[in-house]
């Protein structure tokens, strides 16, 4: 398998920006007390992301994606760990997917 060396530069170009973003927030609030507004609305940020990207998932997904959610809730409401509430969310998926739903 071979890259192109305009794909590679591609790619090293994002990751560039990513961790210089990443990095460069790290850097920027350091020496800054944030208020503890922000700190609450950056506690519910990550699960926030998360629903952004699943939601369209869900939606193009039709009923099997729904019953792989609804394994992958009951699972880590179970007491689960997340990786066994997202290995029962796929298998519950694959499942209704083989079964035609």
């Amino acid at each position: 398998m071979t890259i192109r060396p305009e794909v590679l530069l591609a790619i090293l170009a994002m990751a560039a920006v990513s961790y210089a973003c990443r990095a460069g927030g790290y850097a920027l609030l350091r020496g800054i007390r944030t208020p503890a507004f922000v700190d609450r609305m950056l506690a519910h940020l990550p699960g926030a992301l998360f629903a952004a990207y699943v939601a369209p998932a869900l939606v193009a997904g039709g009923l099997a994606a729904w019953i792989g959610a609804l394994a992958t809730v009951l699972a880590q409401r179970a007491g689960g760990t997340m990786v066994v509430a997202v290995a029962a969310g796929i298998a519950a998926m694959w499942a209704a997917q083989a079964a035609g739903l």
